[in-house]
């Protein structure tokens, strides 16, 4: 009788690495390793190599670059999705798109079981399960985190060591990171204590820290058509190759690290360093041309759509009717956010150095001192007159 499957989202990293023997020691099971490449930096034919070495049957290896930043990043990003005011979302997002391709080889390989390296106290687990559920409720979920006595990563590392398990992480550098072509977080080690400055040459690997970039600015163009990215300095880019050459210019100019204690969806805080380079030009640049764009009602309701985005986002909520519904209204709303914005950049911080759009509701001949056969300033009186007569009556009925 054949065995029953699982398939394991697979990054090489040091949850999967050990989760591999430890399904093969507790669990008379197929496993079948499953790697989404959604732009981190990995050799994906060492990573398939890693992964039949420690036990998997075989290795999927999806190339869903192009997918991820199209239809989820740039879906995102058209929304002004950001966590907190300040968490540009990278992780999020990626999740719904691993959890349809697990799925997708699930059913391709008639699989049971889905496995994940998620720990107990993420909101990754919560993404995942959601996400695969959302799909095909029929799939049971394997949670090593939930079900071993591994209690730490430093227990990880010592189970790894013990099976002969190659991994890269140590005890000195233990951080916990997840990247794709938006973003990589970083979490764990002394970032975990509050009191701690976090070690930027240490932790970056998108970013150069800002004191040592460049000590004159960079000057960057970024076009949009209907809310989306297409151009970089006037030159036409598919998806990947304009968020890529994004990330290489905000990068090197010390543009788009966060530092931030978040609330989780699970109901604890915890602090993580993210870096969005390219990302954080895309939001500033779009954000700025929507306020030429949109009229002050529009632009108003927009910023609870933006909240209400990020909060799916986050909490592994994609596959829904409600994020559909809030694209449709991003999709019509977005149908003249069409222009250009020019960024400077300077050691990490980032100015609007200039606006070219057909579409700005901005009329500079209204907006001036000057007269225009639109204004009268005599048209004032009336208005300030009707504006404030709640204000009037309260105060009149007060003194009476």
């Amino acid at each position: 009788m054949a065995k029953e499957k699982v398939v394991l989202a697979y990054s090489g990293g040091l949850d999967t690495s050990i989760i591999i023997p430890w399904l093969k020691e507790n669990y008379d099971l197929e496993v079948i390793a499953c790697c989404v490449n959604v732009g981190q930096e990995e050799d994906m034919e060492a990573v398939k190599v890693k992964a039949i070495e420690s036990g998997a049957s075989k290795v999927y290896v999806e190339d869903k670059k192009a997918e991820f930043v199209k239809d989820y990043a740039f879906r995102a990003l058209r929304a002004g999705a950001v966590y907190e005011n300040k968490y540009l979302l990278g992780t999020s997002f990626a999740r719904p798109l691993i959890s349809k391709v697990l799925v997708e080889v699930a059913h391709k390989e008639g699989a049971t079981y889905i496995c994940h390296g998620c720990t107990g106290k993420g909101n990754d687990q919560v993404r995942f399960e959601t996400g695969v559920f959302s799909l095909d409720p029929t799939l049971k979920i394997l949670a090593p985190w939930r079900m071993w006595d591994i209690s730490s990563r430093e227990d990880a590392i010592d189970y790894a060591q013990k099976n002969d398990i190659k991994i890269t992480v140590t005890k000195e550098k233990i951080y916990s990171r997840d990247q794709n072509l938006w973003h990589i977080s970083h979490e764990g080690g002394d970032i975990e204590g509050l009191e701690n400055e976090h070690k930027e040459d240490i932790v970056y690997m998108m970013t150069t820290p800002p004191e040592k970039a460049p000590d004159k600015p960079t000057y960057v163009d970024i076009t949009f058509e209907q809310g989306w990215p297409v151009k970089v300095n006037g030159e036409e880019l598919e998806p990947v190759e304009l968020l890529t050459k994004l990330n290489k210019i905000a990068g090197e100019n010390g543009v788009g690290v966060i530092d931030i204690v978040e609330n989780r969806l699970v109901g604890m805080k915890s602090r993580g360093v993210y870096e969005t380079p390219g990302g954080t030009l895309l939001m500033e640049a779009l954000k700025d041309l929507e306020t030429l764009i949109l009229d002050k009602d529009t632009f108003d309701f927009k910023k609870m759509i933006s909240q209400k985005y990020a909060s799916i986002a986050y909490s592994g909520q994609w596959f829904t009717p409600l994020r559909e519904g809030l694209d449709a209204f991003i999709d019509k709303t977005s149908k003249n956010v069409t222009g250009t914005i020019k960024l400077k950049l300077y050691k990490g911080s980032v100015k609007i150095a200039g606006r070219f759009t057909d579409f700005a509701l901005y009329d500079e001949e209204i907006s001036s001192f000057g007269a225009s056969e639109l204004y009268s300033h005599k048209d004032a009186e009336g208005f300030i007159k009707l504006f404030s007569l709640p204000n009037r009556i309260r105060a009149y009925k007060k003194h009476k």
